[in-house]
């Protein structure tokens, strides 16, 4: 009995992250101690560090299983290691992923990085969108990353300030290198994750938080 009850709390805890308008608070996503929740596909990992997320090696992918996102806020608090440390947020994946490189074709990476350009700084959409502000604070600093979903439009506040809002249709770029990801429309849901780019881009996660968007 005892044991069913484990395994029911543990159903209600997953259940409790879907989005909608009844979900106006922030549904904490790693527990700290654990991958509940979480399933990694691609090379390298992340390992579970004094309570922190922390990459290793890549390019792979830790996505988030119980359901896609859609019509909600996603707050992601990390630091880079170094200041040049790459590693993103993935949004709008469409499917469940079994390799690294749909996400990247069929999704959008929001950007962690300090960047060469303005398309390819912390909160853009890589390759996609241009920076309106770069606030991501020196390594070592923890920054606040918060992802809004609403229908079509994606708007990215980087500690505060606003990096990026976009709605599917408008004007983007085109595409110039292999490694950027396919344009086209993304899905107004979809799956989200977590990159780990390569053994010398270390990115530590302390909080991968959700809430529905109020009506």
């Amino acid at each position: 009995m005892l044991r069913w009850s484990l395994m029911l709390s543990l159903l209600f805890s997953l259940n409790s992250y879907a989005t909608g308008p009844e979900s106006g608070e922030w549904k904490q996503l790693f527990n700290g101690r654990d991958m509940t929740g979480w399933e990694h596909v691609g090379p390298g990992k992340f390992v579970i560090e004094d309570g922190l997320l922390k990459t290793q090696g890549g390019m792979g992918l830790l996505w988030y299983t119980p359901k896609k996102i859609g019509n909600a806020a996603i707050r992601v608090v990390y630091r880079v290691e170094q200041d040049k440390s790459n590693s993103g947020v993935f949004i709008r994946i469409p499917e469940k992923p079994t390799e690294p490189w749909m996400p990247v074709n069929r999704g959008y990476e929001v950007q962690i990085d300090s960047g060469e350009d303005d398309y390819h700084v912390s909160g853009v959409l890589y390759s996609l969108t241009k920076a309106m502000a770069r606030p991501q604070k020196p390594a070592g600093e923890w920054n606040t990353l918060e992802i809004t979903l609403d229908g079509p439009r994606t708007v990215v506040d980087l500690n505060g300030a606003k990096v990026t809002d976009y709605t599917e249709g408008q004007p983007v770029p085109s595409k110039v290198k292999s490694y950027e990801p396919d344009r086209g429309r993304r899905p107004d849901e979809g799956y989200f994750g977590l990159q780990n780019h390569s053994d010398k881009d270390v990115v530590y996660f302390k909080e991968i938080a959700v809430k529905g968007l109020t009506p």
